[in-house]
């Protein structure tokens, strides 16, 4: 049985958890944003500028966007080359297994190649962090680390922990042994965003990476005071924090425009099974059943399916169980725009 890294789910990391799943439901049901490929474009850019630029890369969010659409850039060859890397990589995250060395390897090749001689290969020598002449830490000797990441791993294949727990774990660790002789700040954060994608695919494009570089001095300090204690509580904090704070700025983004209209289109098309939904929830928190009991109607599968699920995939009503549909405690509500639906069609 593959060892349990150590850590500790705090209070605050569980609060920030349940907030992430809460807005990334509100994104990715309530707004337009999985289907908005132009934003998807200008986020991937910004993730691999933001990742880059943690590690030193000097190229502006200008300059990265131009090496992406293939024009010439006043940089230097490697900083031009270290983009093109990243955005191989990321585009081809989510063809990785999040569990497998091989895969691990692979981005590792893709991230790093004509940047380092052992690109796409653990490192042969040790690796140390420093600052000026001290060591900050010193990585895992050489002869250990592909039993460590495998180890690490398998223990994340196996774990029932929430894939966001997980992901900050996975990411920590990896900082943490440093398997390669660079790139692993940048393999730390791809991996991290390939868990939560695995999760739910709109992290593939949620430039988490951006709020991570404008806190850097936080970034590090979690690390090296997890490092400290061997215990990765205050990285989990900090990236969670990262996570929410991301997704949070994509949602309102893309409420704050979407909304109006789409309670103008509602009100003239929506069924009227629907509206009494709406009406029937208002401002309580109900189960399935009181819902339809309020309606007049049975509670069944197709009528599940027929008045109620589409006002969740278009944002008007939420779930308070998001990451468990089936939950018996599930209850539902109102979204702002089911409010504004309902405002709208009573006035």
């Amino acid at each position: 049985m593959p060892n349990k890294p150590p850590y500790t789910i705090t209070e605050k990391a569980a609060d920030y958890m349940a907030k992430i799943v809460e807005t990334v439901t509100r994104l990715e049901f309530g707004t337009e944003f999985k289907r908005d490929i132009k934003l998807h474009r200008e986020n991937r850019v910004r993730t691999i500028h933001s990742s880059l630029a943690i590690e030193g890369n000097s190229l502006t969010l200008g300059e990265v966007t131009a090496v992406v659409e293939g024009k010439l850039v006043a940089g230097t060859q490697t900083e031009v080359k270290e983009v093109k890397n990243a955005y191989e990589a990321y585009d081809k995250i989510m063809t990785f297994d999040p569990y497998s060395v091989r895969d691990f390897l692979k981005a590792h090749k893709l991230m790093t190649q004509g940047l380092v001689a052992e690109s796409g290969k653990f490192r042969s020598g040790d690796v140390g962090v420093f600052d000026g002449g001290a060591a900050i830490h010193i990585g895992a000797r050489p002869q250990f680390v592909h039993g460590l990441i495998k180890d690490l791993f398998d223990w994340a294949k196996g774990s029932e922990l929430h894939p966001i727990l997980k992901s900050a774990i996975l990411h920590y660790e990896i900082e943490t042994i440093h398997p390669f002789a660079d790139g692993n700040g940048r393999m730390g954060r791809l991996w991290q965003t390939l868990l939560l994608a695995q999760w739910n695919v709109i992290f593939a494009w949620i430039p988490m990476e951006s709020l991570v570089y404008e806190k850097r001095p936080q970034y590090y300090l979690s690390l090296h005071q997890g490092q400290q204690v061997n215990d990765s509580s205050g990285f989990i904090e900090f990236t969670l924090s990262a996570i929410l704070a991301a997704v949070k700025a994509q949602s309102e983004h893309k409420v704050e425009h979407k909304v109006e209209h789409k309670v103008r289109h509602r009100v003239v098309s929506m069924p009227e099974t629907m509206f009494a939904v709406l009406n029937a929830i208002g401002v309580k928190e109900l189960t399935r059943n009181e819902i339809f009991a309020a309606i007049g109607m049975n509670n069944n599968f197709r009528a599940f399916k027929r008045n109620v699920e589409p006002l969740i995939i278009d944002g008007y009503v939420e779930m308070t169980v998001p990451d468990k549909p089936s939950s018996r405690l599930q209850k539902y509500r109102l979204t702002d725009s089911g409010k504004a639906v309902v405002s709208k069609r009573r006035q």
